[in-house]
């Protein structure tokens, strides 16, 4: 491998996938959402400018942090693919994942307070259970921990109004 590397280079989905941890399946899979381009050699190979590294990087982070790849996308929206981003577009997709990171911080610290209490689960088993959910009543609005269901429906509303 060359030691020295123009900002210019092109990398194999190999090359690509070992740099950043991701399979060379889902940088097609990326490719195919438009998250991220690549260019094709005469014998139609993918070749991924280097740029394209910080983009699938943070992708994978996004990812390891449950955001889902349309909120990633979206956030890329003006991150230009066919150059090397600059520091303003990063600013601008940056801006947006705070928002949606905050909204899920928030939607974790609500879930993490309501854990300790009656979740509406129907298991009786917790004094406040009694009084939250008397008889299990609320088995008649569905199946599931219908009070922390509540919770998060109540942050993605919150957040859909924001």
């Amino acid at each position: 491998m060359n030691p020295t590397h123009e900002p210019d280079e092109l990398l194999t989905i190999g090359e690509m996938g070992r740099r950043t941890g991701v399979a060379a399946s889902a940088l097609r899979y990326y490719e195919e959402l438009g998250l991220v381009g690549s260019v094709r050699t005469g014998g139609n190979q993918r070749r991924y400018p280097r740029h394209m590294l910080r983009r699938v990087s943070l992708i994978s982070v996004a990812k390891r942090l449950g955001m889902p790849l349309a909120d990633v996308k979206e956030a890329f929206g003006e991150v230009p693919m066919e150059s090397t981003p600059s520091h303003a577009d990063w600013q601008r997709a940056s801006r947006q994942w705070k928002k949606k990171l905050e909204e899920r911080r928030r939607a974790i610290e609500r879930l993490e307070h309501e854990l300790t209490g009656c979740i509406g689960c129907g298991c009786l088993s917790l004094k406040a259970c009694a009084l939250l959910n008397p008889d299990d009543a609320l088995a008649a609005t569905g199946a599931g921990p219908r009070r922390l269901e509540d919770v998060v429906e109540d942050e993605e509303s919150a957040g859909d109004e924001r």
